[in-house]
């Protein structure tokens, strides 16, 4: 095997292909499909979002200081790709998908009823960085499929057929190999 100098630039995949819902209120509601997000801080809980300032959703984000991250399925990848390419100054996103919004309980950004888990975010701080501005936020609330709830009261997000974004595809995320700390687990029987 041997390695060959690429051009600069994000290559680290997979990541989360999400739906942000923003707006304060049932008539400026809005989403856009967004793969640059992710958890910066455990406690207190913070994510992030990268969002382009020409997109239709950024002032709402930017007005409000609030937003839901809901993670998408096998089942919402026509509408997470969808709602990812096309304009909210256009088209009710809602509507064109058939993806049922939800009044926030602790944010005034909507959730998205389809989605097994969302995240409701308060803004704590706007990084400007080049083609996309950085919402480095607070999780204020986490919101989850009663469905995805076992009898012993565990959170079983693996049977949520949740999808990942891969340098311009979408893909299933795959079988588990390890739980962690399985590398390093002591063998009983020994």
């Amino acid at each position: 095997m041997s390695k060959i100098s690429w051009r600069p630039g994000t290559q680290i995949y997979p990541l989360p292909a999400v739906i942000v819902s923003c707006g304060n209120k049932p008539e400026n509601w809005n989403m856009l499909t967004i793969a640059w997000t992710g958890t910066i801080c455990s406690d207190p809980a913070m994510c992030f979002i990268s969002v382009r300032p020409e997109r239709a959703s950024y002032p709402l984000i930017v007005e409000n200081m609030e937003f839901t991250i809901n993670l998408t399925t096998r089942d919402m990848a026509f509408a997470t790709d969808w709602v990812g390419v096309r304009s909210g100054r256009e088209y009710n996103k809602w509507e064109k998908t058939g993806l049922t919004p939800i009044p926030g309980e602790k944010v005034s950004s909507p959730t998205i009823l389809e989605s097994p888990l969302s995240i409701e975010c308060r803004v704590k701080e706007i990084i400007k960085l080049g083609t996309h501005d950085m919402f480095i936020s607070e999780v204020l609330n986490v919101r989850v499929d009663s469905g995805l709830i076992d009898e012993a009261g565990k959170f079983d997000l693996e049977k949520a057929g949740l999808i990942a974004y891969l340098h311009g595809h979408y893909y299933d995320i795959g079988d588990m190999i390890g739980k962690f700390g399985f590398s390093v687990k002591k063998d009983k029987n020994k």
